[in-house]
């Protein structure tokens, strides 16, 4: 979206993140982002890596597998919401460093952080503390 209005006019925006980009060269030798390449090259070697869409799509399986987990041997309904109001400090693969999915009775929303970021000019540098919100 920087493109069109012109890189060398968006550096210095400062914005939030929560998912590593696939595209950015800091993240090149990522193992969450080496696991996600993998994935799409598996199971989807058509889609488009760098898009959000796909990346935000395989984080959603990768908690419902943990909630199937959690689940154990006992699938009912209840349980299946139960375990999904339960999830403590999951980090998964393609989330920023520091940010974790949390859910509970009260809380349903997984992702309640987000990193700083702020765009240099090639990239979305992190600074400053994960924020967290309620």
């Amino acid at each position: 979206m920087l493109t069109p209005a012109g890189l060398d006019k968006s550096t210095g925006i400062i914005s939030t993140a929560y998912l590593k980009d696939p595209s950015d060269p800091q993240f090149a030798d990522d193992a969450g982002i080496k696991w996600y390449r993998a994935f799409m090259a598996k199971y989807y070697p058509d889609g488009d890596v760098n898009d959000p869409q796909n990346q935000i799509g395989v984080s959603l399986a990768a908690t419902t597998m943990q909630v199937l987990k959690q689940c154990g041997d006992e699938l009912t309904h209840v349980n299946l919401l139960k375990q999904a109001a339960s999830l403590s400090n999951l980090e998964l693969p393609l989330l920023l460093p520091g940010i974790a999915i949390n859910t509970g009775p009260n809380a349903y929303y997984p992702i309640s952080q987000q990193q700083l970021v702020r765009f240099d000019g090639k990239s979305w540098v992190r600074f400053g503390a994960v924020l967290s919100g309620s």
